[in-house]
């Protein structure tokens, strides 16, 4: 039996050279990796399963939009690592999060870092977003993209808190269905 690592790379591989079914199954088997990192690091800091699938939505997003920035002569699991820890500090600022809330051993891996989108995947993200319903949309902008509270989001777009979370959860489903539609076309 090959490694996870091995299986992962040939996976990302014949994505990178067009095979839908493979980035479907690359984004799904990176989805579960994903839910398990973040379900372990947030349960450290007293955060809930909704706000770890919600990174998982994110992680997953990023490693589709930035796919064209992995290095195939470089291992696919620390790119992947890095994405995720990178969508975990964003998630820790939006809540502001204190480093008193993050264990010792994992405050070397809490650290600033400018996680910008390519010009081509901003684009992409900004196609994709219209066809979302305006209230999802504005919700995702304003937690997501913007970095404001679900509170601030929710005077923001005129619904409630709950509406917020619920359209971030329900919209980023979405778009990762839209990416997976695309992937297959």
């Amino acid at each position: 039996m090959t490694s996870p690592e091995i299986e992962l790379k040939v996976l990302m591989l014949a994505s990178l050279n067009g095979d839908a079914a493979s980035h479907r199954v690359l984004l799904d088997r990176l989805s579960r990796h994903l839910r398990a990192y973040y379900k372990g690091k947030l349960a450290r800091i007293g955060r809930g399963a909704a706000e770890a699938e919600d990174l998982v939505q994110e992680a997953v997003l990023a490693v589709h939009f930035k796919r064209h920035t992995y290095d195939p002569l470089e291992p696919l699991t620390p790119w992947v690592h890095a994405i995720a820890r990178y969508k975990l500090i964003d998630f820790l600022r939006r809540n502001r999060t204190s480093l008193t809330d993050v264990p010792i051993d994992e405050a070397d891996e809490v650290m600033a870092h400018d996680d910008n989108l390519s010009a081509e995947s901003s684009f992409d993200l900004k196609r994709l977003m219209q066809r979302l319903p305006e209230k999802t949309r504005c919700s995702i902008v304003a937690v997501k993209l913007d970095g404001q509270s679900v509170a601030e989001a929710a005077e923001r777009c005129g619904i409630s808190e709950s509406g917020v979370k619920v359209n971030i959860h329900r919209g980023l489903k979405t778009l990762a269905a839209l990416i997976a539609k695309e992937t297959r076309a």
